[in-house]
C-alpha cells in the first residue's frame, strides 16, 4: 500500500473526529436569556483589488498563533508541537479538543476540508471554475481574516444595552458604510466602559473566500443559539421585534453580566492582539472600530440580556460562552 494512499485514510479518520469534537464541545444552558442582533454584509463582491493567497493562520484569545497551510495547495501545519510538512496528518486533533472546539477549532475544520478537497482531487483541480470563471480569478478572492470577540461586562454597564437598542433602531445594515458605523459604534461603546469590563475572548484567523460566507454563518449561528429568543433585530436592512410577550429594556438590577459578541469578516489581516489583559482588549477593540467599510465584509453584533428585567447569572456567562477569560 503506497504512502500516498495511506495518507488518504488517514485524513478520512480524522475529519470524523473532527467534527464530533466541533458537534458535542459546548453544551447551552438551558435557560438561556433573551438577546439583540445587529448584522449585514454580503460575500458576493470580489475584494477590491487582487491578492495572492498564501496559508492563512489562526489565534486564539491569549495570544497564541498558528500557522496554517494554503487551501488551494498542500500545504502543512505548523503549532504547539512544531508539526509541518505538506498534506494532512494527526496534528490536527491538537488544536481541536486543546481549545475546547470554538472558533478556532471551526476555522481549523474548514482548512481540513479544503486540504481533503485537495487530496482527492489533485493539485490540478482543486477548485474547477463555476460560469467561465479562471481558476485564477477565483484564487485572488482571499482568504478572509474572520474575527471573533466576547465580552462579559459588569450589569451596570446597561447604558451599554440602550446604545445598542439605539443604534439597532437607526443603522443603515443594508450597506458597508452603515455595518462600519455599527462596528465604530459598537467599538466605541465598550471602550468607554473599561471598569465594567470582566470577562473577554478573542480569536481571530483566515478562510478561503469560497467557505468564508459558510464559515461566519456556521459562527453567527452558534451564537445566536445561546439566546431564547432576539427582541432587537436590525439585520441586512430588516429590522423586526421578536414575537414574545417580553420587552426589550435593561437587565434587572439583580443580574451579574451582560454578554456582547463581535464577529467581523475583513478583507484585510486584522493583526488583533488579543484579549488576555484590559491593555490587549483595548487595542483590539481600537483596530477593530478602524476597519473600513472597503474592507467589511460582514459584521454581527449580539448581545444578552436584553429582556427587560432578565437576569444572565455568572453561571449562565460561563456554561454560554466557555472561552472566556478572567482579565
Amino acid at each position: 500500500m503506497s504512502a500516498r494512499l495511506l495518507r488518504r485514510m488517514a485524513s478520512l479518520l480524522v475529519l470524523p473526529v473532527l467534527v464530533g469534537g466541533l458537534l458535542f464541545s459546548h453544551p447551552l444552558p438551558a435557560d438561556a436569556a433573551s438577546g439583540g442582533r445587529i448584522g449585514g454584509g454580503s460575500f458576493r463582491s470580489a475584494p477590491s483589488g487582487p491578492r495572492g493567497y498564501g496559508g492563512g493562520g489562526y489565534s486564539g484569545g491569549g495570544g497564541r498563533s498558528y500557522g496554517g497551510g494554503g487551501y488551494y495547495g498542500g500545504g502543512g501545519y505548523s503549532g504547539r508541537g512544531g508539526y509541518g510538512g505538506g498534506g494532512l496528518g494527526f496534528p490536527f486533533i491538537v488544536p481541536i479538543f486543546g481549545f475546547g472546539g470554538g472558533m478556532f477549532g471551526l476555522l481549523v475544520l474548514m482548512a481540513v476540508v479544503g486540504l481533503l478537497i485537495n487530496a482527492f482531487r489533485g493539485a490540478g483541480s482543486a477548485l474547477p471554475s463555476s460560469g467561465g470563471g479562471s481558476l485564477a480569478s477565483v484564487a485572488a478572492d482571499g482568504p478572509v481574516t474572520i474575527a471573533q470577540l466576547q465580552v462579559g461586562l459588569l450589569s451596570s454597564a446597561r447604558d451599554l444595552q440602550a446604545d445598542l437598542r439605539r443604534l439597532a433602531s437607526s443603522a443603515d445594515t443594508s450597506s458597508s458604510e452603515g455595518l462600519q458605523r455599527v462596528l465604530q459604534e459598537t467599538s466605541l461603546s465598550l471602550l468607554r466602559n473599561p471598569d465594567l469590563w470582566v470577562y473577554a475572548n478573542l480569536e481571530e484567523g483566515q478562510v478561503p473566500f469560497l467557505s468564508a460566507e459558510s464559515t461566519f454563518n456556521r459562527l453567527s449561528v452558534q451564537e445566536r443559539s445561546k439566546l431564547s429568543r432576539e427582541l432587537t433585530v436590525n439585520v441586512a436592512g430588516s429590522r423586526s421585534a421578536g414575537s414574545s410577550a417580553l420587552q426589550a429594556g435593561s437587565s434587572d438590577a439583580t443580574s451579574d453580566y451582560i454578554a456582547i459578541t463581535l464577529l467581523v469578516a475583513s478583507r484585510r489581516r486584522l493583526d488583533l492582539k488579543g484579549s488576555t489583559s484590559a491593555d490587549d482588549l483595548r487595542d483590539s477593540l481600537q483596530k477593530l472600530g478602524a476597519v473600513g467599510s472597503e474592507d467589511l465584509i460582514a459584521l454581527e453584533v449580539i448581545w444578552q440580556p436584553e429582556g427587560a428585567g432578565e437576569v444572565l447569572s455568572t453561571e449562565e456567562l460561563l456554561t454560554a460562552y466557555p472561552q472566556l477569560q478572567h482579565l
